[in-house]
This record gives C-alpha cells, sequence and structure tokens, in this order.
C-alpha cells in the first residue's frame, strides 16, 4: 500500500514557526496567517520584546529558544493542549557564521552547531512528536546553499547547513510512509538582518557576510513565496534562485570549473 499523503488541502493548518520576530520567519509566519491558517509565532525574544503589530492578528507567540529542551517541550504541551496536534513545522531559526578555520573558536563552533544545527533537530523531534499519532504533517527546514555549495572561510555555517540538509534527507525517507512531508529550504543570499547575528573571531569574513547580504536582491517575501510554492507541490529540495540553480547544477556537470570559481574566493 502507498504512504499517504500528508495533507495539503486549503483547510485551516496549524502552524508553529521558530526565528518568527524577522527576516524569515516573519514572512513564514505572514504567509500563514493571511491564508487564515493558525500560526504559533516563536522566537527568543520575550513577549514584551517583541513590536507591537509585527504580525497579523490571530498569530499567537511563544518564547522558544531553539537551544532549550525545556522550551521545545514547553512548546509541545502548548499546542497539545490547545490545538490538539500540529500539522506544520518550519524550522528557521539560525546565525550567521563564519571565519578562517584558524580564527574560528571553539566557543563559535559551539553555538553555531547548537543553534543551527540541534535546534533543528529539537524541532523534528518535536514534530514527529506530534505528528506520528495524527498520521503526517509537513516539516520545512530551512537550511541555505551553503548546505550545498562549500566556499571557503564559511566552514562553521557550512558544517551546520549541510547538515540541516543531511538530516532533511534522511527524514524525507525515514518519515514518508507516515505521512509526513519533508521539505529543505536552500535560499542563496536574502535582504535580511542575519549578518547582524554573526560574530566572528575573523574580521575579514564578517565583512564579507555582511556585504553579501547587503546586496542581495531578493527579499524575504519572494523567498519564502517561491518556496512554499514548491513545499506546497510536495518537492523535497527547494531552491529558491537562479544563483542557488546555477551553483547547484554548475557543481554537479561542471566540476573543474565550480572548483576553480570557489578557490578564486579564498
Amino acid at each position: 500500500m502507498a504512504a499517504p499523503r500528508p495533507n495539503r488541502s486549503s483547510a485551516p493548518q496549524r502552524v508553529l514557526v521558530t526565528g518568527s520576530a524577522s527576516g524569515l520567519g516573519l514572512e513564514f509566519v505572514r504567509w500563514y496567517a493571511v491564508r487564515g491558517h493558525r500560526v504559533l509565532a516563536t522566537d527568543r525574544l520575550t513577549a514584551e520584546q517583541v513590536l507591537e503589530g509585527l504580525w497579523p492578528a490571530g498569530v499567537t507567540y511563544r518564547q522558544l529558544d531553539v537551544t532549550s529542551d525545556d522550551d521545545w517541550a514547553a512548546a509541545v504541551d502548548w499546542v497539545q493542549q490547545s490545538w490538539g496536534g500540529l500539522d506544520v513545522v518550519v524550522n528557521n531559526a539560525g546565525i550567521a557564521a563564519g571565519g578562517r578555520i584558524e580564527l574560528s573558536t571553539m566557543a563559535e563552533w559551539h553555538q553555531v552547531l547548537d543553534i543551527n544545527l540541534l535546534g533543528v533537530v529539537r524541532g523534528c523531534r518535536a514534530a514527529v512528536e506530534l505528528m506520528l499519532p495524527q498520521g503526517g504533517g509537513v516539516i520545512v527546514n530551512v537550511a541555505s546553499l551553503a548546505g550545498l555549495i562549500h566556499g571557503p572561510s564559511m566552514a562553521t555555517y557550512n558544517v551546520t547547513k549541510a547538515g540541516v540538509v543531511a538530516l532533511s534527507e534522511t527524514l524525507h525517507h525515514e518519515l514518508a510512509p507516515h505521512g509526513i512531508q519533508v521539505s529543505v529550504v536552500c535560499p542563496y543570499f536574502v535582504r535580511t538582518n542575519i549578518a547582524g547575528s554573526m560574530h566572528s573571531a575573523d574580521p575579514a569574513a564578517l565583512a564579507a557576510a555582511r556585504r553579501y547580504v547587503d546586496a542581495a536582491r531578493a527579499t524575504p517575501e519572494v523567498i519564502v513565496g517561491r518556496a512554499m510554492s514548491a513545499v506546497e507541490a510536495g518537492r523535497f529540495l527547494v531552491l529558491t534562485d537562479a544563483m542557488g540553480r546555477l551553483g547547484y547544477w554548475g557543481k554537479r556537470l561542471a566540476g573543474p570549473i565550480y572548483r576553480r570559481a570557489l578557490r578564486s574566493r579564498a
């Protein structure tokens, strides 16, 4: 018997989004909310720190630090008590990182791994806890093109985002028989404030990251719109930009040219 397909109907869905106070997370909340879905927006900010009127009416907010097992347990309990289940989890929370290997400290490695990778692991575990009993759901993990293309001076960030892609592919196969869809979104640089969250012992890497983000043309609204079209179509790997598709396929079909291009940036 074929595995049941996740419910992608127009019926109202119960949605949890992490990293919701800005950038892509904010746009994911808005995308679902304006379509009439029930959304639990989460972020590490306290309720008092969140700007008034940030989200459409009807959105519920809870403080959730993705590195905290206790916060995740509280969020799962709230969802069970308030909604009786969950249809969609968007694991979006993350921080920017980078630096040459000899300059990146072990403290930076631990911080980035705990937020960018283990934060997604915790989110997936929470999603599965809620979705398995109900027989389906959708998990959207926000990675990055850096999870597929691994340029120099970005080891910490590349490793965490590659880990998110690997986790997503594993769960894509593991959870399909249970009716749970897994999609991983890998955008190129997006015009957000993520560079402001970057702490690096490598000043050159810090300056480069900020230049790339400041020069980005794609807005969160555009990227989320493209991502959600692919998620609703049931796609696993979501490349939201022409540059991303060029890089992804260039790596696979034109390896020598791809390697020379990256080494020229070292």
